[in-house]
């Protein structure tokens, strides 16, 4: 009736008014980090009404996280990369060195070269560098690498150094002839292993780059601002050279193909370093330019790139007003909402694009020269800069620009291309108000990372606007920050790269503690379990005599973590080391679950050195509370701040849902499982509080699962790395195995596995968001790979099967790690496992190594389970 649609209409529509102004409301009284009674406020009304009306509103489905159900058949991505044999090698000479020691190599090369003496800041645990000392050994030879055959290296650089050590030390390695007979031998083996790989600081190192253009950003900013990159630059031209793909390309990433985004950057690299125009890789590289549409359908980060090089020029881009980081935070689009890696990386560039920033040797440079010639197919002189804004290659675009976008920057370019309005009074006093906010945020950034920054991008960009600041100089600042260029190369036998953070450290020790201990190993390994407690606790933020010593410090307090959006830090776990700073709910969860295994060995009770107290765990308990969302989930580094139409407005062209922190099945797991156990340790701490949140949190796990029963992993390759995190939040919930959500995972695990009894997965699954196992997409045996059928029996075991069937199906992945075991106890490297931003795959070589111990390992609780 008609009385009963007007009623409707009236309500749904007083209800948005009523709820979008609350939002307007509680976001301009309130910020979201204030402390109330030496707690961080995590909940007030405008976070919950948005959560509310994202949920119900615009996604009545599963909500603003559910990360997309899969793309169109059309859409998927169908070729490969495909890559030439043996194409360089890698100089001899390189050693790693970490830590301590790392610390005072890197300060006598920073008195010998720039005459600036320095003590770096925060604690050294975990900093890993390379250096090349010269003694070129025969047996030190750097391993050859063949792409056409995996375009993963095996990190066997580090991992040949690291035995080499442990034997010249007298310590025994496993037997080769011996061949484990049992799940649990097989893991005794592997950890036997992977214990003479351990760091002297006690953490477990590893190559963690994959993405190709991140390094062409460090060799921009050295160029542009005159460091020279020395003997590295070698090791760099043989990783470039050796991922250089049949076609003259490179991809996004080692194992996507080529693309304009990679080949660009590649391109200007090599010839930076010093590779001439006439170099046969050059010119196979400029041919894949030309061919599709040269430098001007690159996307718009390395078009950015191009501009700061001075082989493009700024009007080609679409604006990045600086202004907007002055508008109230009650606003709707607000850059301080945005996910901190965004906000952080356009932060520097809008610093750079508002001041026109002008490589001084743009005119001079004959490499510079040359470059405008070589990237285009047209005349640069004749180039229509304005009408190239939104050119985007079809190879790059994977979040295409929406026609709001695109109408909001050309609105800005009447400001600032067309009449210029920004360089004029009283436009030209906010930009400039803008820009002096933005150096001083960069400035706090660089002093609470100890100059490491959050990113490799914003590192190198961070470190250049330090340098154009003070007039195209360098400064005690800029000084610091080419002291922590190398906490981010990592050499292996493909060449130098640069990773995708300054390691990951912390994860990847925390996940492998775990799998010994559940593995029922850690007083077998007491030494082993000692150096890694000792490394977790000298790596909790802000928790230590030496971090407290830092500036850094000082930024923990409330007035100035409001100025700089930074949630509550200290008590937080990194991914990385603690001078880097940034805790991250996964991190922090894994980091706690990891010192509350080791409380329950026998090694650790009767430990010498400090324990951690029950108060330091207590921060990090507050840090969980604090991070879960209002729609019951956990983002990475904050509380989503943003609302779901922000993504209508990602500007990168190349990367998905990157606009706002969203709740992951992944860091929700983490989270609830490592409450779970905090609250068995500890359960009168605000045990209310924790039970509250479990159920917040299983209400979210259950409202991303998909139809098929899995879970979509975000940082991981892909979806049984996401079910499996799904299981244990559910487990950690007190939900029984018999649960539906449970069963229905089951289902879907079971249904994905190959006939060789393993699981694998390309990371094209993450890209297109549907399952892809095709054995030609992945580098394990048979389509089946050691990590993804790790993960796999993970979520299996975690589920308590004891169907046959189901009984059968794990037994069957048991005896598929069993037999790609290595006589050495080691797991070969297969094809890539982690992932960012849906698009871009990333390398874990520990991956190999911990989590099949952790598999194999957890057999014999389940079977003893079963039995009973």
């Amino acid at each position: 009736p008609a009385w009963a649609l007007k009623f409707a209409l009236y309500f749904g529509v007083g209800t948005n008014v009523v709820v979008l102004g609350s939002i307007a409301v509680g976001r301009l009284f309130t910020f979201r980090g204030n402390m109330v009674n030496g707690r961080l406020r995590g909940d007030h009304l405008s976070c919950r009404s948005l959560a509310w009306w994202e949920l119900w509103v615009i996604c009545p489905k599963s909500g603003v996280s559910y990360p997309g159900d899969a793309k169109p058949e059309a859409r998927r991505q169908t070729h490969l990369g495909s890559w030439k044999s043996q194409q360089a090698t890698v100089d001899k000479g390189w050693r790693y060195v970490g830590a301590a020691a790392s610390h005072l190599v890197t300060e006598a090369k920073m008195k010998s070269d720039f005459t600036f003496t320095h003590t770096l800041t925060g604690e050294a645990a975990g900093r890993q560098m390379w250096v090349k000392d010269g003694k070129e050994e025969e047996e030190d030879s750097v391993p050859s690498f063949d792409a056409s055959k995996n375009p993963n290296a095996s990190d066997l650089l580090f991992r040949s150094q690291q035995i080499k050590a442990w034997k010249s030390a007298g310590k025994s390695v496993p037997d080769e002839q011996t061949v484990p007979k049992t799940a649990a031998e097989a893991a005794d083996k592997a950890v036997a292993f992977y214990q003479m790989l351990l760091c002297d600081d006690g953490h477990f190192a590893g190559d963690y780059g994959g993405p190709m253009f991140l390094m062409p950003g460090l060799i921009i900013s050295c160029y542009v601002s005159g460091v020279d990159l020395g003997v590295r630059k070698g090791a760099m031209i043989a990783y470039l050279r050796n991922h250089q793909q049949t076609d003259g390309g490179w991809g996004t990433h080692i194992e996507s193909p080529s693309t304009m985004f990679g080949s660009v950057l590649s391109y200007v690299s090599l010839r930076l370093l010093g590779v001439s125009d006439t170099d046969p890789a050059v010119r196979a590289a400029r041919d894949f330019l030309h061919q599709n549409g040269g430098a001007l359908t690159a996307p718009s980060w390395a078009k950015f790139w191009l501009c700061v090089l001075g082989v493009h020029e700024w009007e080609g881009i679409n604006s990045i007003p600086a202004e907007m980081w002055l508008l109230p935070f009650w606003f709707p689009f607000h850059p301080g909402k945005l996910w901190c890696h965004c906000r952080m990386v356009y932060l520097p560039m809008c610093y750079l694009y508002c001041t026109r920033f002008k490589n001084p040797a743009k005119d001079t440079d004959q490499i510079l020269i040359g470059l405008r010639k070589e990237l285009y197919t047209s005349d640069y002189t004749t180039i229509k800069w304005d009408n190239e804004r939104h050119s985007i290659c079809p190879l790059d675009e994977y979040s295409p620009v929406t026609n709001l976008q695109k109408f909001l920057h050309n609105a800005l370019a009447v400001f600032e291309t067309y009449t210029r309005l920004v360089f004029r009074w009283p436009m030209r006093l906010l930009r400039q108000k803008g820009i002096r906010y933005a150096m001083s945020y960069m400035q706090s950034e660089d002093i609470q990372t100890n100059w490491i920054c959050i990113g490799p991008v914003n590192k190198v960009l961070n470190m250049l606007c330090v340098w154009a600041d003070n007039g195209n100089a360098p400064n005690e600042s800029f000084y610091k920050h080419i002291a922590r260029l190398d906490d981010y190369l990592w050499v292996a036998e493909d060449g130098m790269k640069m990773q995708g953070y300054n390691g990951s450290q912390c994860w990847d020790t925390s996940f492998a503690i775990q799998a010994v201990v559940e593995a029922g190993l850690g007083d077998k390994y007491p030494q082993l379990c000692d150096s890694v407690y000792g490394f977790l606790e000298r790596t909790q933020i802000l928790s230590t005599d030496t971090s407290q010593g830092t500036e850094a410090y000082l930024y923990e307090a409330v007035n100035l973590r409001k100025e700089f959006y930074r949630h509550v830090s200290k008590g937080g776990w990194p991914f990385s080391t603690s001078a880097h700073g940034w805790p991250i709910s996964d991190c922090s969860s894994e980091g706690l679950k990891a010192v509350l295994s080791l409380h329950t060995l026998t090694s650790i009770a009767k430990r010498k050195g400090t324990l951690i107290s029950a108060e330091r765990l207590y921060d990090c308990c507050n840090v969980l509370l604090t991070y879960q969302n209002a729609d019951g989930g956990w983002a990475t580094y904050e509380n989503n701040r943003g609302y779901g139409f922000f993504e209508w407005m990602n500007p990168s062209e190349v990367f998905g849902d990157i606009m706002i922190d969203y709740s992951y099945v992944e860091c929700s797991s983490a989270s609830m499982t490592a409450l779970a156990a905090f609250n068995r340790h500890f359960p009168t701490h605000r045990s209310g509080e924790v039970t509250a949140a479990l159920a917040r949190g299983e209400r979210f796990i259950r409202g991303i699962q998909r139809p098929d029963g899995s879970w979509y992993g975000s940082w991981g390759v892909c979806f049984t790395y996401g079910t499996w995190f799904g299981v244990e939040a559910l487990r950690a919930a007190g939900v029984p195995t018999s649960d539906v959500s449970i069963r229905q995972a089951v289902t879907f695990i079971m249904s994905k596995q190959n006939g060789n009894g393993g699981w694998g997965e390309s990371y094209r699954s993450c890209v297109d968001k549907y399952y892809d196992g095709r054995a030609e997409a992945s580098y394990g045996a048979g389509g089946s790979g050691v990590v993804q059928t790790a993960w796999a029996l993970l979520a299996l075991m975690s589920s308590c099967v004891c169907a046959p069937r189901e009984v059968a199906a794990v037994e069957c992945g048991i005896k598929f790690l069993m037999a790609q075991q290595l006589a050495s106890g080691d797991f070969p490297q297969e094809g890539i496992t982690g992932v960012f931003n849906r698009s871009c795959g990333i390398t874990y070589t520990s991956y190999r190594n911990t989590f099949p111990i952790w598999a194999l390992g957890k057999h014999r609780e389940w079977r003893h389970s079963l039995d009973q």
